[in-house]
């Protein structure tokens, strides 16, 4: 019965390594599609989302088999709820994503206001955060959660470096100001992807640990 069960785990595994490719992938298409205004891209993101929607819901079902065929112990239970927290936020990043695809749907017929430096930058960033909190929970590594935690203040820097260029492009001239807000809103989006990913991250230690947010969960 062991067995079967830890070759089940390792399916979760899988699936959520699968889906986590998905969302990575979104991520980076719909900046791609951004920087070079490549609508065909940016709509190929819709379809990576509808993909982790699909993922969600077969892991949503497989941790619900294993809790209710099995009998999973204290630190089994960890890993399956775990895996379904993680999940929500998984594809909340990949609903993010699609919004950005969306508002590049609507910039690519415009001039951009200002080269697109510190976009890539973030989003490399954020994407990074996420490889390696799902990274963290396959592999069960702590320290590598830790890191992705911690990893989140680059990104929030990116974000404010971009507010303030976009801040400073609209005081010197107000009929940017259109095109700024919604530039800000995709560096709000990828800074919330970071969110979700310190989420992961922070579920991870607890699967390890039993431990969240500096509170000792049975």
């Amino acid at each position: 019965m062991r067995y079967r069960f830890d070759e089940e785990l390792e399916k979760l595994n899988t699936a959520l390594i699968e889906m986590g490719a998905l969302i990575e992938e979104a991520i980076g298409t719909s900046v791609e599609a951004l920087i070079k205004k490549d609508t065909e891209l940016a709509k190929k993101v819709f379809d990576l989302e509808r993909g982790t929607d699909d993922k969600e819901r077969a892991i949503e079902r497989h941790c619900l088999r294993l809790l209710l065929q099995q009998q999973p112990v204290a630190k089994d239970l960890r890993l399956i709820s775990t895996a379904l927290k993680m999940v929500t936020d998984m594809e909340r990043i990949g609903d993010q994503a699609a919004d950005i695809s969306e508002i590049t749907l609507r910039l690519a017929p415009q001039q951009y206001i200002k080269e697109l430096v510190h976009m890539p930058q973030m989003a490399a960033a954020a994407i990074e955060m996420v490889t390696g909190s799902i990274d963290a929970f396959v592999s069960r590594d702590l320290e590598l959660a830790k890191h992705v935690i911690a990893q989140d203040d680059i990104v929030d820097d990116f974000f404010n470096v971009i507010k303030e260029e976009l801040l400073e492009l609209i005081r010197k001239d107000i009929s940017s100001g259109e095109q700024a807000i919604d530039f800000l809103m995709i560096a709000k989006y990828l800074e919330r992807i970071g969110d979700h990913a310190v989420n992961i991250a922070e579920w991870v230690i607890f699967s390890i640990t039993g431990e969240h947010k500096n509170e000792k969960i049975v």
